[in-house]
């Protein structure tokens, strides 16, 4: 890849440490993608021959289908999955395999790989947001009418209903999915063509790329294109959002499965026991998501760590990005779903719920109000009300 520059060999420590393999294998859809879209431009701006276009694309489509049924051998010392992609095209085909990287560097590469990936995700994790919405709107329907203590500093507050409360969360969800659209938006950009950072002298057409590939639009500045991880901040951020909604809901789900409120029963297949204690039933799937939202904001935290004090344009540290935006979309694939079935299972003890809102001093506001109407201020009536309730 760099032999031409460097006398000496790579030390095996040096393979091992700076290795992505490991990792960005999991890109190789997009990469593969990316090099397709890629060598059939170079071939229509003669760049390539059909011949060679078609031996390219037959090679890589092979090359997908191995990785994606396991056979495929990734190579570390080849570093990430553009090398050993190419590395292994070049070796099926001869030299007409290494005409593909004409035009384009592995700057613009993994940032359009990169794109490709967070487009998808945005959409597969807007689907689950969409799901769970849907699924906690079914419940709260089912549950309409059905009273409930609500609170603030979680004391009982004023009378609402189990369906009210669960809506909550779905305008939460609802405001989650807007964030991702709008950073979909800004995601939907084509950074290939840009190469290292200051483009290529090769008459290519960016555009045809952006159309092959669907973005929206191509990138203005070479330099910015293959620097920018502002769209993969955007998406941990609305990721991290998502987790702190999700924990604030399994947080309630705890407190109301608990013996002290035993007001929602979550099935069985969401809970798990005790290796010593025989009577538990232990909220394991709220906990659990309670518990992983904090790495949903440590990733967050530790890509805008990561990115803050780099120069332009390109620097290794942006290898980094990944195992972040991995976990972020492995975490929530898997809350978003399981949390999905709890919901569609769970069921509330409208009996336990109706006493708890029984309690007559939920009703001091209503009582307060009651005395404003006829003319009592506010405060007057706020006191009056206050006083009744100490008796």
């Amino acid at each position: 890849m760099w032999k031409g520059r460097f006398e000496g060999q790579t030390a095996d420590s040096t393979v091992r440490y700076s290795e992505s393999i490991s990792f960005d294998w999991r890109l190789y859809r997009q990469d593969v993608r990316g090099s397709i879209a890629h060598a059939t431009m170079l071939a229509a701006c003669g760049i390539l021959t059909g011949e060679e276009r078609d031996a390219i694309v037959d090679g890589l489509r092979a090359i997908e289908r191995e990785i994606a049924e396991g056979r495929f051998e990734f190579r570390i010392d080849l570093e990430d999955i553009h090398m050993n992609i190419e590395a292994e095209l070049t070796r099926r085909i001869g030299p007409t395999g290494a005409k593909l990287h004409a035009g384009r560097s592995r700057n613009d590469q993994v940032a359009t790989d990169l794109r490709l990936y967070v487009r998808e995700q945005i959409l597969e994790i807007r689907r689950l947001v969409g799901e769970l919405g849907a699924a906690l709107a079914q419940k709260a329907l089912e549950y309409a009418d059905v009273l409930m203590p609500g609170y603030t500093h979680l004391q009982r507050a004023q009378p609402v209903t189990i369906g009210h409360h669960l809506l909550a969360y779905a305008e939460m969800l609802d405001r989650d999915d807007e964030r991702l659209a709008d950073c979909y938006r800004r995601t939907d950009v084509l950074p290939l063509g840009s190469s290292a950072l200051a483009s290529t002298t090769l008459p290519i057409d960016r555009e045809l790329t952006c159309s092959l590939l669907r973005f929206s639009r191509i990138s203005r500045n070479s330099m910015d294109a293959v620097s920018d991880r502002d769209f993969v901040i955007e998406f941990l951020s609305a990721s991290a959002l998502i987790g702190l909604h999700l924990s604030r809901f399994c947080e309630d789900l705890v407190l109301w499965s608990s013996a002290e409120f035993a007001t929602c029963r979550l099935a069985d297949a969401y809970c798990t026991g005790s290796s010593l204690m025989p009577q538990k039933r232990n909220p394991d799937v709220a906990e659990l998501t309670r518990g992983k939202s904090a790495r949903l904001v440590g990733n967050l935290v530790s890509l805008m760590v990561l990115l803050k004090a780099q120069p332009m344009t390109y620097n290794r540290d942006l290898q980094e990005d990944k195992p972040p935006l991995f976990d972020s979309v492995d975490t929530l694939h898997g809350a978003l779903g399981i949390l999905t079935e709890a919901v569609r299972t769970m069921e509330f003890s409208e009996e336990r719920t109706a006493a708890a809102a029984a309690d007559p001093s939920m009703l001091a506001t209503d009582v307060a109000e009651m005395l404003v109407q006829v003319g009592v201020p506010f405060r007057r009536a706020h006191e009056v009300v206050g006083g009744w309730v100490g008796l």
